[in-house]
């Protein structure tokens, strides 16, 4: 089974071989409320750990998708374009935005597991 990570910004990154799936969390789209556009990167942009990857636009908010793990992006979810909701309904599963290489893949370390994020969400 892939391995979960998450950050304190609430996007998490799925880890399948040397690519992580990178979106947000449940908690994130609920509040944020209904997702209206999604602006997603260029294919072959690196990003940087904790930096803009992608951006995220709801009736309340406009909020930017920061880069849980350093990497090139090698996919985007091209179905947000047209179908931005996907992110309320599913949004660890269909509603995922970019997949990226990694560069490193010890810089997971420093991310929270499901139990550390659950934990963290009872903080908030």
């Amino acid at each position: 089974m892939a391995e979960t990570r998450y950050t304190k910004d609430h996007e998490y990154i799925r880890i399948e071989g040397e690519t992580g799936v990178v979106g947000i969390t449940d908690f994130a789209q609920g509040q944020l409320g209904d997702v209206v556009f999604v602006e997603l990167p260029s294919i072959g942009k690196t990003v940087a750990k904790g930096g803009e990857a992608a951006v995220v636009e709801s009736v309340k908010a406009a909020s930017e998708v920061y880069a849980p793990v350093s990497g090139e992006v090698v996919a985007v979810n091209s179905e947000l374009e047209g179908a931005p909701g996907t992110v309320n309904e599913d949004p660890s599963g269909k509603g995922w935005f970019l997949k990226l290489k990694l560069k490193d893949a010890a810089e997971l370390e420093g991310l929270m597991s499901e139990a550390e994020y659950q934990n963290y969400l009872k903080t908030l």
